[in-house]
């Protein structure tokens, strides 16, 4: 038998709803097969509220006209919109040979070596995941597997309005948000950060062959 290619994927989507994009990665995790290629969805999402299977519903604080949605991924209370590149990976975990906790540490040093391009130092937390810029949260993960192969992924605050992260308990941390655009002085657009945080999510998990679709 022939090895299996352990090609990847990219798939830039644009804007798109939030449940329809749930509904579509579970439908290629359910139907993909020891031979289908990894992919990596970037992505932006309409506002919108989203619980994970943790979420203490207590967390959403003053929605107002933003819809609440809950998801099946880990983690608690979280929100999406335009300006927050999202990235969602779906792989197969036991072909690649990689943990979950692997895969989170790699997610977290992708988004910091990201920002370390755009001179931003940035730290994970003990206990909670995601990635902080001075105590402040830019960037958050949450996962979910199926037979072995994962789906989710982590959501990248780039340009968006930060008053609206005021209406939740982000990830029920009680902790301030940030993104990249108030901490560089500097002209940038998102297409290169996209660009760069694949180069380190590539590098990372070990892809050594990319096509974009």
């Amino acid at each position: 038998m022939a090895p299996i290619q352990r090609d990847l994927i990219v798939r830039h989507l644009g804007l798109c709803p939030y449940a329809e994009t749930v509904s579509s990665m579970q439908r290629f995790t359910a139907s993909r097969t020891a031979a289908t290629p990894d992919e990596i969805w970037i992505l932006e999402h309409h506002p919108v509220f989203t619980q994970g299977r943790a979420a203490n519903p207590n967390h959403v604080l003053a929605p107002g006209g933003i819809p609440v949605v809950s998801s099946d991924r880990g983690g608690n209370v979280t929100y999406h919109a335009p300006g927050q590149i999202t990235a969602y990976l779906l792989i197969d975990l036991k072909r690649r040979k990689i943990g979950v906790r692997a895969l989170v540490e790699q997610m977290e040093n992708a988004l910091i070596r990201t920002l370390d391009h755009w001179q931003v130092a940035a730290q994970t937390q003990i206990g909670a995941p995601g990635v902080y810029v001075d105590g402040a949260k830019i960037a958050s993960l949450g996962l979910r597997v199926r037979r072995g192969c994962c789906y989710h992924g982590l959501s990248l605050n780039i340009d968006m309005d930060l008053s609206v992260w005021l209406r939740i308990n982000p990830c029920g941390l009680d902790v301030a948000m940030t993104q990249l655009r108030d901490l560089v002085e500097f002209e940038f657009n998102q297409t290169q950060v996209v660009e760069v945080l694949l180069e380190h999510l590539c590098a990372g998990l070990g892809y050594t062959g990319r096509s974009d679709a």
